[in-house]
């Protein structure tokens, strides 16, 4: 009875619903996005020193404007009475900011770089190194088959670069041909930095090579100081051994060196030698680096000349390096051994992905505190302490790179670890871009792999003036190297000569998970 009463009154109940839904405030919680809230938590913090600058400037405004002439007479003629402390207080202000930022470390430029780019004839498809495995006769047929399943899960494209000695048939790798190959790109990048920055040979200080597998007597840096007649007090090192890594150790090198040598030039090259370091064996852990490592180089002009300032491209801002050879299971990851056959190779174990991220772990700990804004580091604080002291079953904060860098370079090492530390780093595929498509299109050059990606934004026109730039680079031993730098102009691609800009046009283009191999074993 009172039901039908109640419908009598309201004939339409779907329509009272709708129209008391409508009276409602809508649930904020669910329709506002958390990640603009962050954003906007973000911008708050960030800025709070100049909203406390900007409060602080209107209070102070408003309290001298209730100020008389007379009160502005009376503080003149005390000011007046006390001039020695007037005089003296400013004047040993201006002394001790001087002498602070006189005493402080020399700041380092990068000038320019060049990466080597090898000749068409050099290029080889991944149809050519799997023909090319077969013809050798070394392999088995299942090792034949493990190299392709590697090759087409790679992320590798059919235009990277061979040496010479792996496109011969029969190979013949040898010290004269291991040589050949070094003295190509080491010269071939360096003359084409040179001719960039205008720089003479002669006005370089410091050199700094990194090689890992190809140390021959005299060595690689004694190479280049002979080739380019070098002056005679010149500071020369050679770093072997280092992995890939070796860039940015380099780098760093140069960097304590360039803090006790003013007005100094510092050369960087940074290359892998292919020719001695192909595996003709069938253990499968070292049958890895013939299917990914390929030719190429880099080399780099520093700087801690103030006048250097207005035409480098960045300053060093950042170097921090993580080394866990302390560590077996580190250590031994990758290591330079011989097979059962006495058949030498670099073996990869499969604690290797392990091992990267326990790398990075340790070295993201050391840079987060110089490069996040003060929003991630309190966000990370308060989540520790809660944790921590308070004893809550929260998951551990996770800081927003993206908010202390604009490009991120990482060492094109392989598939597994771009996949890995886009991942763990929540990077979108536009920060992976130059990653990826380094390794598409050189493969994995080793320590210079980091600057071919750089050289990729610099070719799309991407790197604005005050941009910041991650490169992270891994390498045995093991050892994750991380460097930060600030643009210091925005580079324009239509002046630059790097090896991305006669095809970049082109990319980026979708590599797929699986890219099938035409190649059947005879």
């Amino acid at each position: 009875m009172a039901v039908d009463q109640k419908n009598k009154l309201n004939p339409n109940p779907e329509a009272e619903r709708r129209e008391n839904n409508n009276n409602k405030l809508p649930n904020f919680l669910l329709s506002v996005r958390l990640k603009y809230v962050k954003l906007g938590y973000h911008y708050l913090i960030s800025n709070a020193l100049y909203l406390l600058l900007v409060a602080i400037l209107a209070i102070s405004s408003a309290h001298l404007s209730t100020l008389s002439v007379q009160d502005i007479v009376q503080l003149w003629s005390q000011l007046r009475y006390n001039l020695v402390t007037v005089t003296v207080c400013p004047s040993l202000l201006v002394f001790l900011g001087t002498l602070y930022f006189m005493s402080g470390p020399r700041k380092v430029y990068l000038v320019d770089f060049a990466c080597y780019k090898p000749g068409p004839e050099r290029q080889g498809t991944r149809e050519f190194f799997m023909e090319r495995s077969a013809k050798i006769g070394c392999f088995s047929e299942e090792n034949l088959a493990f190299q392709k399943k590697i090759l087409e899960r790679s992320g590798l494209g059919q235009h990277t670069y061979f040496p010479e000695v792996v496109m011969r048939f029969p190979p013949n790798p040898c010290m004269a041909e291991a040589r050949k190959e070094a003295e190509t790109v080491m010269f071939g990048a360096i003359d084409e930095l040179l001719s960039k920055t205008g720089v003479k040979a002669k006005d370089i200080g410091i050199l700094v090579v990194n090689c890992s597998g190809f140390c021959p007597t005299p060595s690689l840096s004694a190479m280049i100081v002979n080739h380019y007649k070098l002056r005679g007090n010149i500071m020369s090192y050679n770093l072997g051994g280092m992995g890939c890594s070796a860039a940015l150790i380099s780098v760093d090198l140069a960097k304590q060196l360039l803090q006790l040598h003013p007005n100094s030039y510092a050369l960087v090259m940074s290359m892998e030698n292919i020719t001695l370091n192909w595996y003709f064996g069938n253990d499968r852990s070292m049958l890895v680096p013939n299917c990914l490592f390929r030719m190429g180089g880099a080399s780099i002009l520093l700087s801690n000349r103030s006048s250097d300032r207005r035409r480098s491209k960045y300053q060093l801002i950042h170097i921090v390096r993580t080394h866990k050879g302390a560590d077996d299971r580190c250590y031994n990851c990758i290591l330079q051994r011989e097979d059962d056959t006495k058949r030498v190779g670099v073996s990869l174990s499969k604690d290797l992905m392990a091992v990267a991220g326990e790398a990075l772990t340790t070295n993201i700990t050391t840079l987060a505190p110089l490069v996040l804004p003060m929003s991630e580091k309190l966000l990370f604080f308060a989540t520790l302490v809660a944790k921590k002291v308070f004893k809550m079953k929260i998951e551990p904060y996770i800081p927003d790179f993206k908010l202390a860098f604009e490009h991120f370079c990482i060492h094109a090492g392989g598939r597994a670890v771009l996949d890995e530390l886009e991942k763990n780093l929540e990077l979108s595929q536009w920060h992976m871009e130059p990653s990826r498509m380094t390794l598409y299109r050189f493969g994995n050059t080793s320590s210079s792999s980091s600057w071919y990606g750089l050289a990729y934004s610099e070719a799309k026109g991407r790197m604005r003036k005050g941009d910041r730039t991650w490169q992270i680079a891994f390498g045995s031993g093991f050892k994750c190297n991380s460097a930060v730098w600030q643009a210091l102009r925005t580079i324009n691609p239509a002046k630059e000569k790097n090896p991305w800009i006669d095809e970049i046009q082109e990319f980026p283009v979708h590599v797929p998970r699986v890219a099938p191999v035409d190649f059947e074993a005879p």
